[in-house]
């Protein structure tokens, strides 16, 4: 797996980075050396925050940590990473063709299968409007995301609200 780690508002040192890169090395049997990891640390007053994305073949897994100590942000974010791969065993051990006897469960992490269950379907028609009426319409409605209809370009958009109280904007990528 090819590591990147980078340092928002902040100087990594280098045994930081050693151990990211230790952190990081208990999913090498489970991912390809393809792979990618991400690991974005960022420092706001006293609160340090580890981002770790992991992209491989299309699937993306991200988590995100934020402690009064960079190294427990990076043991919790790890710890938070481990819970979704083994929720996906099953997406990533045939993205990986990984033999069936291969069973992440007892070589790493210790939680019950999780089934996946859509318990509600809505349909709506989706507005065009700003991202900012978008984030209006969203708090009205108290909700925590709102689907809309972009008015520049006509592409279908989602606002979000972050645990921080910001909001994100996500926006369709055209390959």
């Amino acid at each position: 797996m090819k590591i990147t780690v980078v340092g928002r508002k902040v100087n990594l040192r280098d045994n930081f980075k050693g151990l990211v890169e230790k952190k990081l090395s208990k999913f090498d049997r489970i991912f390809d050396e393809d792979a990618e990891a991400t690991v974005t640390v960022t420092v706001e007053r006293n609160r340090q925050t580890v981002e770790i994305t992991i992209k491989q073949r299309g699937l993306i897994y991200r988590a995100e940590e934020t402690a009064p100590e960079m190294n427990d942000a990076l043991d919790g974010v790890v710890a938070a990473l481990g819970r979704q791969i083994r929720r996906n065993k099953t997406r990533l051990e045939k993205s990986k063709k990984v033999q069936p006897n291969f069973d992440l469960a007892d070589t790493y992490f210790e939680e019950p299968d999780e089934e996946i269950n859509v318990v509600k379907t809505k349909s709506f028609f989706v507005e065009v409007m700003t991202p900012e009426e978008a984030i209006l319409q969203m708090n009205l409605l108290n909700h925590q995301f709102f689907l809309f209809r972009e008015d520049e370009d006509g592409e279908i958009n989602v606002v979000y609200r972050r645990r921080d109280g910001n909001y994100g904007l996500l926006k369709p990528q055209n390959k």
